[in-house]
């Protein structure tokens, strides 16, 4: 899998992408290669876009914000996926009688 790794100092987030086992967690450390890294502070960021498509030639799957990510620098050609979390639709609070 390609995805995001968290790397930096709390409250200065800068992340890797990384190609890892599924099973490893984000926060393992455990990856087989580095393809890149997002400095989302910075605004900076820079892919290996032949590694990227290499591995995805394998199989690879992509984290949906990573692909998200690859649509919009243009490494890949897509639509963009929703990462958001849906939102349950809200209850009407019943009003207190006083």
């Amino acid at each position: 899998m390609i995805r995001l790794q968290r790397t930096g100092r709390k409250n200065d987030p800068t992340f890797r992408v990384v190609l890892t086992d599924s099973k490893n967690g984000p926060k393992s450390g455990k990856f087989l290669e580095v393809l890149g890294y997002y400095n989302p502070m910075q605004k900076t960021k820079a892919f290996n876009a032949d590694r990227i498509k290499y591995w995805m030639t394998k199989g690879t799957q992509v984290s949906d914000t990573m692909y998200n990510q690859l649509v919009k620098e243009g490494a890949i050609e897509g639509k963009k996926k929703n990462v958001l979390p849906r939102k349950s639709p809200t209850k009407p609070r019943k009003e207190l009688k006083k």
